[in-house]
């Protein structure tokens, strides 16, 4: 008996064996094969390799499509493996956008690489990055399937402006947004903007007063978050709370975590039949959401819809969401609550910002002085807060933001396929993941000087007076910011054409924080705003350092720092500079 076991088991294991080559042969045989497609696109292929070396076709439109099937070429890539595919390669690097950035030196910019059973693009190349977002962004609105992302949003990720497949919904939902979360610096939003900000951090420096010793660490991040918070319910809901208010700190707490959550990669992602073993995370993904929905419905949307009237003018964002549901029946209650949640979760990616900004200023501390500099040269001493206006007066500063963005490479969420195209010449099927890999962009020699190197100042350059005014218009708040400039620079009538005055670059091309095209984040102007306000405002009263520079860890291509991170110290400034 022992021996017929034997035999049976050694039988057995060599099946398996047969088993797992067969299936290894047959998938890479099935990944090799050049995939059929429309007889158009090969015409189209035909024609570009003719007349010009680097082939960019795009398909026709889906109805004039011909039925005819052929094949074209498929961009090239690493071999995958059966059921994992190309994961493990990608397992060797700290993140994967490092990897990304190895495999293209091998591949080229463009390439192809299978993560578990997904089909990917990896897009390295600016020019190709333009084609995807730009030039054929109609065929690349969609967002991944995960299930982390169905959990976050009711089950549906589509709820989400920033994780559903763009659709007539998500064009009317961004157009409802708009002048709220894009508000040209000339409107009454913007003004009020700059206002909120500014009374909000009274409130901030307030409250840190009372809590912080003068040079020693203090977990400072929840109370950053908090500020931010208030920030986004002011701006967009006319309502504030308590930094004591456990419920406001717990939704506080449950957004920077999700934020977190969002900049992770997880093997379920590509691997959904481990979900049964991420049951307890994917678990508490629904209940923090759930949790925020429920404070948001309870201590903002009930009590504004009883106060709404029908003849009252649109105070806020609130106001534009309830009218809506009133008027349009399209938009629903859900839609509304989504979009609430949606967009009052953006004072997250403001925190987290701000929290890596004052991290780099610790380890940098000749960067914080250097914007103290400006604080005290556009406020005479110290004698106004920093508002909103000074942008133009601070270059340093908002150089420094930009900076922060570069170094972190925050990465741009990846888009997908919703119908068959093509790239650079290589056919795209539809439901395709595409991976935008601004961390090359950002953190490559080709494109920048020492990249490795923190420095605001690669994102400064020099202008006379003259071409400043050209640049800036004749708006209002044009010739105020002109008028700023000039006195805080010293420029008269005479020198005007011939001195020249530090400003923010304008069009950097291979920049892309934000990203481009019809998906780039509607909210950037809020980010940019509320973040200049948030840290001009605190290193105008404050030096802020840390006494242990080893525990400020930050994370490559990525803009989140953990809920629990690194403490940072304040001390009160006892001079001008």
């Amino acid at each position: 008996m022992a021996y017929a076991g034997l035999v049976l088991a050694v039988l057995t294991i060599i099946l398996s064996v047969v088993c797992y080559f067969k299936i290894l042969y047959e998938w890479h045989r099935k990944v090799r094969i050049q995939t059929v497609r429309p007889a158009r696109l090969q015409k189209h292929l035909a024609a570009a390799a003719v007349a010009a070396p680097t082939p960019t076709p795009t398909l026709a439109p889906p109805a004039a499509q011909s039925t005819e099937l052929l094949s074209y070429p498929q961009a090239p890539g690493p071999m995958p493996w059966p059921i994992l595919g190309s994961l493990a390669i990608l397992g060797q690097y700290e993140v994967p956008f490092e990897g990304f950035t190895a495999l293209a030196k091998k591949y080229g910019d463009l390439y192809s690489i299978t993560l578990g059973t997904t089909r990917c693009l990896v897009v390295n190349n600016l020019d190709l990055i333009r084609e995807v977002l730009n030039q054929n962004g109609r065929y690349f609105g969609g967002r991944p399937d995960f299930l982390r992302f169905h959990k976050l949003f009711g089950g549906d990720r589509n709820n989400s402006l920033a994780l559903c497949d763009w659709s007539a919904l998500q064009q009317k939902r961004r157009n409802l947004a708009r002048k709220h979360c894009s508000p040209s610096d000339a409107s009454s939003y913007y003004q009020k903007m700059s206002d909120v900000g500014v009374m909000e951090m009274h409130r901030f420096m307030d409250q840190l007063d009372e809590v912080v010793t003068p040079g020693a660490d203090f977990k400072v991040k929840p109370l950053i978050m908090q500020a931010c918070a208030n920030m986004f319910s002011e701006y967009m809901c006319s309502v504030r709370f308590d930094y004591t208010d456990r419920a406001f700190v717990a939704m506080v707490r449950n957004f920077d975590e999700i934020f977190w959550e969002i900049n992770q990669g997880y093997a379920v992602d590509f691997l959904p039949w481990l979900a049964p073993f991420y049951h307890k995370h994917l678990n508490k993904l629904g209940r923090w959401s759930a949790e925020i929905r429920d404070f948001i419905l309870e201590r903002i949307v009930n009590e504004r819809e009883q106060t709404l009237g029908d003849e009252e003018p649109e105070r806020d964002f609130t106001d534009a969401l309830l009218t809506s549901l009133r008027e349009d029946p399209s938009v629903t209650r859900d839609t509304i609550m989504y979009m609430l949640e949606d967009f009052l979760g953006g004072h997250s990616a403001i925190g987290n910002l701000v929290m890596l900004a004052l991290g780099y200023i610790a380890k940098h501390p000749e960067v914080g002085e250097r914007i103290q500099a400006e604080i005290d040269r556009i406020t005479d001493g110290g004698s106004r807060n920093v508002t909103l206006y000074d942008t133009e007066s601070m270059p340093y500063t908002v150089a420094t933001i930009f900076e922060v963005l570069r170094y972190s490479s925050s990465p741009i969420v990846p888009h997908v396929a919703t119908e068959d195209t093509c790239i650079a010449g290589y056919g795209v099927t539809k439901g395709t993941v595409v991976f935008i890999n601004n961390y090359e962009l950002n953190t490559s020699e080709k494109y920048w000087a020492e990249p490795k190197r923190f420095d605001p100042s690669r994102f400064l350059e020099t202008a006379t007076l003259a071409q400043i005014r050209t640049d800036l218009g004749d708006s209002p708040t044009a010739k105020q910011d002109l008028s700023s400039i000039i006195k805080t620079n010293g420029v008269s009538s005479e020198n005007e054409r011939t001195i020249r005055i530090e400003r923010v670059r304008k069009n950097i091309p291979h920049f892309l924080p934000f990203s481009i095209g019809k998906r780039t984040c509607i909210g950037q102007n809020l980010v940019r705003g509320f973040s200049f306000i948030i840290i001009a405002n605190i290193l105008q009263k404050y030096d802020v350092r840390s006494n242990d520079l080893d525990q400020i860890k930050m994370y490559p291509a990525c803009v989140a720092v953990p809920p629990d991170t690194y403490s940072l110290a304040f001390s009160q400034r006892t001079r001008q500079h």
